[in-house]
This record gives C-alpha cells, structure tokens and sequence, in this order.
C-alpha cells in the first residue's frame, strides 16, 4: 500500500482524499453522489456515532492540552447541508470546546474593515474546534458571481487568503476546507420540501433563487477557489446529496484531523491523584 493510500484511510477504513494541489475538482452532478464504500444505510447510523464518541474524546484532550486549534470552514451552495452538519456532527462535541460562527454579508463595522478583519476575530482559541458556516471565502464568491466589485479589487484576495491561512498554519491553528456538494436537481428538492413546510418557509430567501440562477459561474469561482488557494490546506468535496453519507464523510474527516494532532494532555498531579484513589 502506498503512502498517498495509507493517508486517505482511517482505521483501515477508506475516507476521502483532499482535492490535489493546483488542480480544480469537476463539481459535476456525480461528485454530489455518495461513494460506493460509504457504509449502506442500514449501517451508518452507528458508523457515524462511533466517530463522534471518537471525536468527543479526542476534542477533550485537545482542550486540555490548550496548545492548538482545529478549526473547519464549510461551504456550499444553498440547501448543501451546512446547519445539518453542524447539528448532526459537531454538536456532539463538548459545548465548552467548541467555536461556532456563520458569516452573512457583510455590514455595519465589518465593512470599515479589511474583508479579513472578521474572520481574524472569530478564530478559536487554543484547546477548541471551530466551525465556521461560511467563511472568508464568501467574500470572493459573491463579488465575484454578482459583480459588487471590480476585478482588480476580489482577485487578489486569493492570494491575500494563501498568506492568511499560512499564518494560522504557523501559529497552531488546523484548517479544514470543506465543500459540501449537492446537484442541481437535489438542491431543487429541498427547496421544495422547504415549500411545502410552513416551519421551514423562513429558510427560503430572495438570495436562493437568485444565486441558483447562476449555478455555473458558483461553479467556476469555486473550481478556481480550489486550486488557487490550496498551498497550505488543501480542500474536501464533500459528496451531500445523500444526508447521512454527508455526516458520515465529515465526521471521519473530524476524527482523523484530531487523530493527526495527537492531543497530549499536561502530566498529572500524582499527589492530587493519590488523593482521589483514597477517597
């Protein structure tokens, strides 16, 4: 077995490969589909609870170690899947190790600011997992895509995002990059049932609509996303159309980031540990 194999495992379990370097993913409708070594449904459910009971003792011992960070950005179009992961996934983790922000458009202070400046106050401390829902990535996509700037203006935040994330890398903090992937048709049909939801009309925004309009050029800011900003962390297409082997994806990518750190708490008090075996 090669080492690029050996990486892309866990447990001796298949797990997905990063999108290589320099390079841009297809994002066609067949990316969205679950891969066929995804356990089936009948097994994932428990697959997935193994991993975050795993993920749970991990993240404890990172945040008694209190020397880094881990932190995933996750993005996708709308309906991809993003508050799902967040609920199935990483509310399995200890609340009080655990960092969660959602980036909107920007507003009020945020844009007196370098388009960074938010995402730099957001970062978790040391010992935490943060997740952001979106991310400073958004601030490319939609200038972008919309035309609310001039080229000369979002293009070389590319690179601007290469000397931030090696800046995290440098001072302990983990990135990683996931793009949770739904097709064209699914992404319709959750905009359907949504429809058919009065609990969840609030979810459909003018924005929606607006954006699915313009799949294609989502796509291509995306695929040069991918393989400009790379060098340091590279990204996961996160197969979504499927709920379960989106989670399940995820939550492999969360045992494994944290299985790498290999969290090593201080040394114990042994005077304090007598102390409680003679309780």
């Amino acid at each position: 077995m090669s080492a690029a194999d050996t990486q892309h495992e866990l447990h001796g379990v298949r797990m997905l490969a990063p999108v290589p370097r320099g390079t841009a993913p297809a994002l066609d409708d067949d990316d969205a589909k679950a891969p066929a070594w995804v356990p089936s449904r009948d097994e994932i459910d428990d697959a997935t609870r193994a991993l975050l009971a795993r993920a749970a003792t991990l993240q404890q011992l990172l945040w008694a170690e209190r020397r880094r960070a881990l932190l995933f950005v996750l993005q996708g179009r709308d309906a991809s899947g993003k508050d799902g992961v967040v609920r199935r996934v990483f509310n399995a983790l200890h609340p009080a190790g655990l960092h969660l922000r959602s980036f909107g458009a920007p507003e009020g202070e945020e844009l007196r600011h370098h388009f960074l400046w938010r995402v730099t106050a957001a970062l978790p401390e040391f010992g935490s997992v943060g997740v952001w829902n979106r991310s400073h990535y958004e601030d490319i996509l939609v200038p972008r895509v919309h035309g609310t700037l001039p080229t000369s203006e979002w293009d070389p935040r590319h690179e601007r995002i290469e000397a931030f994330e090696a800046e995290l890398a440098e001072a302990g903090i983990v990135l990683v990059k996931c793009f949770l992937h739904i097709s064209r048709d699914e992404q319709a049909e959750r905009f359907r049932e949504r429809a058919t939801d009065p609990a969840k009309h609030w979810k459909l925004q003018a924005s929606d609509f607006r954006d699915r309009a313009k799949w294609d050029a989502f796509t291509d800011a995306y695929r040069e996303i991918m393989r400009r900003c790379a060098s340091h962390t590279p990204w996961y297409v996160v197969p979504a159309d499927r709920k379960s082997a989106r989670d399940y994806l995820v939550a492999q990518l969360l045992v494994h980031h944290l299985e790498r750190l290999d969290p090593q708490p201080p040394p114990a008090d042994q005077s304090l540990v007598a102390q409680a075996i003679a309780l």
